[in-house]
């Protein structure tokens, strides 16, 4: 915990803020599997220096990553309204592509290879297992319930697999289910455990006697339930950094809602920070996404102990973020 005072400096009342605490939330930031990713396309960059480098989709659900990668010469090919398969007609026959930590399905590494190209698998090791468990049940005529996100890349890997992958997003995709006999349930490694929870009884309710896996990785569990520990600390304020593309970025927000923390705020940076967020403020959260470079964290965490609004914010050097 750190204490900052804030009076004239904000602007207000000596009455009004006495003193803001910032906590910095533990663990927060950077996961090992995007970590995996970033040094296998730094790898890939020094190992290819004569060829063109393609990510296939985003290497991890940062666009300050995305920028950093451009300065080592890698690409990135996106668009969320295409699927992967679709993604490679644009990569150039000889190029080398990057599969992203999200996972990669198998018609998609078919499909490169047919096309030439020289193929990285960046894929993290908690989405193979995830993967390899449902490969394995779907081998023995099971049907497949997977909770995930639509259009989330590791969803759409695991989906890719059968048609005997069924997306469940919400209770009602599972009432329109059909009745199977052989079930087996498993999830997105980045869902909140608070909504997998309930999706999990509510399947329980239909199918019976349906094997349930529960695949939330662990660092998306701890990330997730220091937020939840937040509950009845008085926290005021709550920043949680991290892109707007980021699932787990996401559920972290979510879950502080629920804990009743008052105002919750995913940003991407220190620049997303407005002076009103502060206003009449005594205690304030910090915590980041696991694709959230330590770098960006690092930058809020000091700006808010550092406050004064007569001060430019720190400019941000991308040099710094990979």
């Amino acid at each position: 915990m750190f204490y900052y005072q804030l009076t004239e400096k904000l602007g207000y009342n000596t009455s009004e803020v006495k003193i803001m605490e910032i906590i910095k939330v533990a663990p927060r930031g950077y996961c090992k599997g995007v970590i995996h990713a970033i040094s296998i396309a730094k790898q890939t960059a020094k190992e290819y220096p004569d060829k063109d480098i393609y990510v296939l989709g985003m290497l991890v659900h940062n666009r300050y990553v995305m920028e950093a990668l451009k300065l080592l010469g890698i690409k990135t090919i996106d668009d969320k309204n295409s699927t992967r398969i679709k993604l490679l007609e644009k990569i150039p026959s000889g190029s080398v592509v990057i599969f992203t930590a999200h996972g990669v399905a198998p018609q998609v590494k078919t499909e490169a290879q047919k096309r030439g190209l020289i193929a990285i698998d960046a894929s993290c090791c908690d989405v193979v297992k995830t993967q390899n468990i449902v490969k394995s049940h779907l081998e023995n005529g099971y049907e497949i319930l997977y909770i995930g996100k639509k259009n989330h890349p590791e969803a759409e890997a695991i989906c890719a697999l059968s048609s005997h992958v069924h997306l469940i997003c919400n209770k009602q995709d599972i009432v329109d289910l059909k009745d199977f006999k052989k079930v087996f349930v498993t999830n997105q490694t980045t869902m909140s455990m608070f909504d997998i929870s309930e999706l999990f009884e509510c399947i329980n309710e239909h199918y019976p006697n349906a094997i349930f896996s529960e695949e939330i990785c662990n660092a998306t569990r701890i990330r997730q339930q220091a937020v939840a520990d937040l509950k009845g600390q008085n926290i005021d304020v709550l920043f949680v950094v991290g892109d707007k593309h980021s699932n787990n970025s996401t559920r972290l927000a979510q879950i502080a809602l629920q804990q009743n923390i008052p105002h919750v705020y995913r940003i991407d940076d220190v620049n997303d920070i407005h002076e009103d967020y502060l206003k009449g403020v005594n205690k304030v959260a910090v915590t980041a996404g696991a694709s959230t470079p330590t770098y960006l964290t690092s930058q809020v965490i000091s700006y808010l102990l550092n406050f004064d609004k007569e001060k430019q914010k720190p400019a941000i050097d991308i040099t710094k973020v990979l």
